[in-house]
């Protein structure tokens, strides 16, 4: 399974930075078979965002506990590993369609915001939730197990 590009998740992110993770090896080995087959790993702010929300909330408040020092240098990495997707008036009109078109509501609002994906002609997203994206008729979530 390859693409040109694939959006990478906030929690592939988060799987991929933290080695204790039961997700970890997993989550490695399919990076690891795209970035071999040439596929254009991406993320978006959103991505980063949330990634640094988990990252860095403590593990007694459901989150992984780890210091700024260390969340910024996860980042780096990213950014250097991969491609990020700007943000733009076009990625606003197309994520502000999607929540009305599909009706999304609550906390789910920042799922659509993988509009940015659609407006880079990005189809593919890996993830861990591939339900989180299932009403999404434009995009095609793919479980690392998938690759």
């Amino acid at each position: 399974m390859t693409f040109d590009a694939c959006l990478i998740d906030s929690n592939i992110l988060l799987r991929a930075a933290l080695r204790g993770s039961p997700d970890h090896v997993l989550v490695r080995s399919a990076l690891t078979k795209w970035i071999s087959s040439k596929t254009a790993l991406c993320f978006t702010h959103q991505n980063i965002a949330e990634f640094w929300n988990a990252a860095t909330r403590p593990i007694e408040m459901n989150g992984f506990g780890l210091s700024v020092a260390d969340a910024d240098r996860e980042v780096a990495l990213f950014e250097e590993g991969m491609r990020l997707l700007p943000d733009s008036v076009s990625v606003y009109h197309e994520w502000r369609r999607m929540v009305s078109r599909y009706e999304v509501r609550g906390v789910q609002v920042h799922d659509a915001r993988i509009a940015a994906m659609i407006v880079h002609r990005i189809t593919h997203i890996l993830t861990l939730n591939a339900r989180d994206f299932a009403r999404f008729l434009e995009i095609v979530a793919v479980h690392p197990e998938e690759i």
